[in-house]
C-alpha cells in the first residue's frame, strides 16, 4: 500500500494580481497528524481550499491523488463523499439550531419516504457527541454553549461523515490553553484509531506537541517538511522556515516610561446579559490604566473580559449597565461607540470579521471608516484621494499584503484583515486602545509588528489594554496583568512578579471562593 493518503503536485493558483500557490507539494501520510505554517498569506488556507474543492477543479493547475487516485473535486460535497472534511476558522453552525441539527444540516438522515428521521438524528448526534466528550443534549441550542463546545461540535459533524482526512484551519484560535490542550489530546486519540488530520496553526507550540511532520509554505511555495516524530522540533526551527531567518526575541524591547497619570479608569462596573437580562456577566469591576502603560486581562474562557471590554466602549454589549467611566481624570457618559471615539476610547474586537471590518468593502474604505470625518472635504464629501493615501500609508506600515488598497477586505487572510482591523483603529487616534485577542490566528512575524505598534503607542504617551488567551503574549507585553474569572476581578499582579502558574493559581483560587 502507498504510504501516502494524500499527494498534492505542483499545486498552482492564480488570482488578479497575485500568485496565491506557485506549485506547491505537500505529501501526507496514512494516520499522521501533518502541520501546515507559514506566514499570513503564504497561501496555506487556500491550498486546503483546492485540496476540499472550495476551490473547484479547473480555477487551479496540479494533481490532487487521494488514496492512490486522481481527483477532480468540482465542490466540498466531492470531497467529503470520499472522507475529506475540512472545518474552517470561522465555525459554519447556526446559533437558533440545536447541536443535532447542526450536525446533520446538508448530511439529513432521512426515511424510506425522504422525510427527516428526527429519532434517528438525535440518536446518531448522540452517538458522535460522546466520542469528542460532549455531554450535552442534542436538542441544545447552538448559541447557549461556549465557542470550545461549538468546536467539539464541527469534530463530531465530521465524524458523522465517516472523516478518514480531517482538515482543521486554526482549530485552537479562539479556545483558552486548557481548551486547546483537550482539543488536541483528542487529535492524538483519533490517530491512534486510524484518523489522518492536517491542522493549519499559528500556534507554535501546539504545532511541535501534536504534529509527526511539518510542511512550511512561504509565499506560496513549499519551503520544506520536517520530521518531528520524535518531536523534538522546536518553536525557533520553525520560525526560521516560515520567516527566512532567525527571530531573536519574541516580544520587541521597550523602555518602561508610565506616568503616574491614570488616563483610563472603571469604578464598580457592573453589566448584565443583553437577552438573559438577569445574567450578571460583569460584576463590580473596578480598575486603571496609566498613560505609557500596556495593561493585561487575563482569564479562562466566559471570564467576562469582552464583555467587559464592549460595554465599556460606547455600551456596545449588555443591559441594565452601571458603574463609572473615567478618562483623562473627567468622568464620561459614553452613550454609544460614536461617543466612545470622540473621547478617544477605541476597542479593537475580538471577533473580525462580524463585527471589525466591512468584508464586502475596499482595504482604503475599512481604514477610514471610524473617523471619517477627517477625510472628507466640501459638504461632508469623502475625499478619495486623501482616502487612499491613508490606506497607502497604512498599508506601508503594517506591511499587508494585498495587490492594491482597492482589494476588498474579504480577499484578505486572516491576518492581514487583522492589520486592516488594527489600521482602522490606529487612523482614529485614541487615547486608549482595547485590543481584544489582537494576535488571534496570525503568524509569529505578524505578531512581532503588531507588538511594536503597541510599543509605539504608550511611547507616545497613550494607553493600551491588552486582552489575550496567551498567558506568554500577556506576560512579554504587560507592565500590569489583571485576572478576571466568572465576571469578576480576581488578581492583579505586576508583570516582573507574575508567572503563567501565579495566574492560574489566583483563578483555580477564586473558583473555590
Amino acid at each position: 500500500m502507498n504510504d501516502y493518503i494524500l499527494e498534492m503536485k505542483n499545486i498552482t493558483k492564480e488570482y488578479p494580481g497575485v500568485k496565491a500557490l506557485d506549485n506547491v507539494n505537500l505529501q501526507v501520510k496514512h494516520g499522521e497528524i501533518h502541520s501546515l505554517v507559514g506566514e499570513n498569506g503564504a497561501g496555506k488556507s487556500t491550498l486546503m481550499n483546492v485540496l476540499s474543492g472550495t476551490i473547484p477543479f479547473g480555477q487551479y493547475t496540479g494533481d490532487i491523488i487521494y488514496n492512490g487516485q486522481k481527483c477532480e473535486f468540482r465542490n466540498i460535497h466531492d470531497s467529503e463523499k470520499l472522507g475529506i472534511v475540512i472545518i474552517h476558522q470561522e465555525l459554519a453552525l447556526i446559533p437558533e439550531l440545536t447541536i443535532a441539527e447542526n450536525m446533520f444540516l446538508g448530511n439529513e438522515r432521512k426515511t424510506a419516504l425522504g422525510y427527516i428521521d428526527w429519532t434517528e438524528t438525535y440518536r446518531a448526534a448522540g452517538e458522535e457527541m460522546k466520542k469528542v466528550g460532549l455531554k450535552e443534549t442534542p436538542d441544545v441550542l447552538i448559541k447557549d454553549i461556549g465557542t470550545g463546545k461549538q468546536q467539539l461540535v464541527e469534530i463530531a459533524k465530521a465524524l458523522s461523515k465517516n472523516v478518514k482526512l480531517l482538515i482543521l484551519d486554526e482549530p485552537t484560535s479562539s479556545l483558552n490553553e486548557e481548551d486547546s490542550k483537550m482539543l488536541l489530546d483528542m487529535l492524538l486519540d483519533f490517530k491512534k484509531q486510524g484518523l489522518t488530520a492536517i491542522i493549519i496553526t499559528h500556534k507554535l507550540n501546539e504545532v511541535a506537541y501534536v504534529s509527526d511532520r511539518i510542511t512550511v509554505i512561504r509565499d506560496g511555495s513549499t519551503i520544506e517538511t520536517l520530521d518531528n516524530s520524535d518531536h523534538k522540533i522546536n518553536e525557533e526551527r520553525i520560525i526560521r522556515g516560515m520567516v527566512g531567518r532567525e527571530l531573536t526575541s519574541r516580544y520587541p524591547e521597550r523602555e518602561h516610561n508610565i506616568s503616574d497619570e491614570v488616563l483610563f479608569e472603571a469604578k464598580d462596573w457592573t453589566v448584565y446579559h443583553p437577552i438573559y437580562t438577569d445574567k450578571c456577566v460583569v460584576k463590580n469591576v473596578s480598575f486603571k490604566v496609566r498613560r505609557g502603560e500596556v495593561v493585561g486581562f487575563s482569564g479562562l474562557q466566559g471570564a467576562g473580559r469582552t464583555e467587559l471590554a464592549m460595554s465599556l466602549f460606547g455600551k456596545s454589549y449588555g443591559s441594565k449597565i452601571s458603574g463609572k467611566e473615567f478618562i483623562n481624570g473627567k468622568e464620561v457618559h459614553l452613550k454609544n461607540e460614536r461617543d466612545s471615539i470622540r473621547h478617544g476610547l477605541a476597542y479593537v474586537t475580538e471577533d473580525r470579521k462580524t463585527n471589525g471590518l466591512v468584508l464586502s468593502d475596499t482595504i482604503a474604505r475599512n481604514t477610514t471608516m471610524a473617523r471619517l470625518e477627517k477625510v472628507t472635504g466640501f459638504c461632508n464629501v469623502v475625499n478619495e484621494n486623501k482616502e487612499k493615501e491613508v490606506a497607502e500609508e497604512y498599508v506601508k506600515a503594517m506591511r499587508t499584503k494585498t495587490p492594491s488598497i482597492s482589494q476588498d477586505v474579504g480577499n484578505l487572510s486572516g491576518g492581514n484583515q487583522q492589520k486592516v482591523l488594527l489600521s482602522k483603529w490606529l487612523f482614529a487616534d485614541p487615547d486608549v486602545l482595547i485590543l481584544d485577542e489582537p494576535s488571534r490566528g496570525i503568524d509569529v512575524g505578524a505578531k512581532y509588528e503588531i507588538y511594536c505598534i503597541i510599543n509605539e503607542m504608550v511611547t507616545q504617551g497613550k494607553a493600551v489594554v491588552m486582552i489575550s488567551s496567551e498567558l506568554p503574549e500577556l506576560l512579554g507585553m504587560s507592565d500590569r496583568i489583571y485576572v478576571m474569572n466568572e465576571g469578576r476581578m480576581v488578581g492583579e499582579l505586576e508583570t516582573k512578579d507574575a508567572t503563567q502558574e501565579k495566574i492560574m493559581s489566583i483563578i483555580l483560587k477564586s473558583d473555590k471562593e
